[in-house]
């Protein structure tokens, strides 16, 4: 009994586990905005710098900052005022010339202080100088290493400025849809047994027929999650596009694409329609199954990679490593898939139960 229902309870611990962590573990200190973003050279500026989930307060006394353009390019902060727990001036002599031989230059921002840790923001500011000059440059930018950083204590995930708490639905949106294909790869399984049977066998007496059919009607209940599964992960990608790309639609390349594999799996169910007979709707059912997910691997993982898009993992665009995927999130991440996962198969289970008793309510007469 434990062995054949303590994989539910196991799914079911596991979700309660990612929604858990993935609602209440606090994100890391980071940088919200600066003002002004876009500065000329030689020039004393005074930023306001917008931090998030920081105390500034509590770290005043040790705070430092500093413009980065490069590692051997560094310009300290000559001034730093603490506001309030969020809000900070900082101010920074900018020299006349750049070490760069380009007109516009992007710095990265850096703060530091023991309570929050160091925390930065790429390509805050963009520094425009009128002329080049590589030779007085070098004499305004001694060699300087930015040492002696603080770490933050604590479990925490990434800060991303375009994300912020957003970057929670990866452990939603993301495992729905790596829950979908894993579902429809079980129906490619089920479909495919059931036309080797079909093929292997002369004459199928009752209960083998019965047994054949099995394995469309488990088919039929792994795509139906599946499709579930999928609408949800796109209805959650759409708040998510909402959020951090300004529209629920913006004919992103993996939007459009995701959007024609749900359709042709939709489909299957209006293919199901056409026929009455049990066998023939088992075995064309079970040939387009195997057509949905071939035609599948081209639009989700293929042509989304063939041009630029603004899901990660797509145009130069990483996904899966660095600050968008620490080893913190995996910790949540990865067991978001197997416990989606498992509901999944769960769900599939229940609905094959529902169509074996409906198919023997119809056989009594009902």
């Amino acid at each position: 009994m434990i062995l054949k229902h303590g994989w539910k309870a196991l799914g079911a611990a596991i979700l309660i586990y990612t929604f858990v962590a993935g609602l209440l573990i606090p994100l890391k200190t980071g940088v919200q905005s600066i003002i002004p973003q876009s500065i000329q050279s030689g020039r004393n500026v005074s930023f306001r710098v917008q931090g998030y989930n920081t105390q500034y307060l509590a770290g005043a006394p040790e705070m430092r900052a500093w413009l980065k353009m490069d590692d051997d390019h560094v310009l300290a902060a000559f001034q730093i005022l603490v506001q309030n727990d969020r809000e900070l001036k900082v101010g920074f002599q900018i020299p006349f010339f750049l070490p760069t031989d380009k007109k516009v230059q992007d710095f990265t921002l850096i703060i530091d202080n023991p309570v929050d840790g160091a925390h930065i923001l790429p390509s805050a500011v963009f520094v425009t100088q009128d002329s080049i000059n590589m030779a007085l440059a070098k004499m305004y930018w001694p060699p300087e290493k930015i040492e002696g950083l603080h770490e933050k204590a604590g479990i925490s995930f990434p800060f991303r400025n375009i994300l912020a708490e957003t970057i929670r639905n990866t452990y939603y949106h993301v495992p729905l849809w790596f829950a979908m294909i894993l579902l429809f790869l079980g129906a490619v399984f089920y479909s495919g047994r059931h036309l080797f049977r079909l093929s292997y066998r002369n004459k199928i007496t009752t209960g083998e027929d019965r047994m054949t059919l099995d394995d469309d009607r488990m088919s039929l209940s792994l795509i139906r999650t599946g499709v579930l599964f999928g609408i949800l992960g796109l209805l959650t990608g759409m708040v998510w596009a909402k959020n951090t790309w300004g529209a629920y639609w913006s004919g992103d390349i993996k939007q459009n694409m995701t959007a024609i594999c749900l359709l042709i799996y939709m489909a299957y169910f209006v293919l199901r329609q056409a026929y009455e007979d049990p066998e023939q709707r088992a075995r064309i059912a079970s040939v387009y199954a195997l057509f949905a997910f071939a035609a599948m691997i081209p639009l989700l993982f293929v042509i989304p990679r063939l041009t630029d898009s603004l899901h990660p993992g797509n145009g130069g665009n990483p996904a899966m490593g660095g600050e968008d995927l620490d080893n913190t999130m995996r910790m949540v991440f990865y067991p978001a898939i197997i416990g989606w996962t498992l509901l999944g198969l769960w769900m599939s289970q229940i609905s094959f139960r529902i169509e074996r008793l409906k198919e023997r309510w119809l056989e009594s007469g009902g």
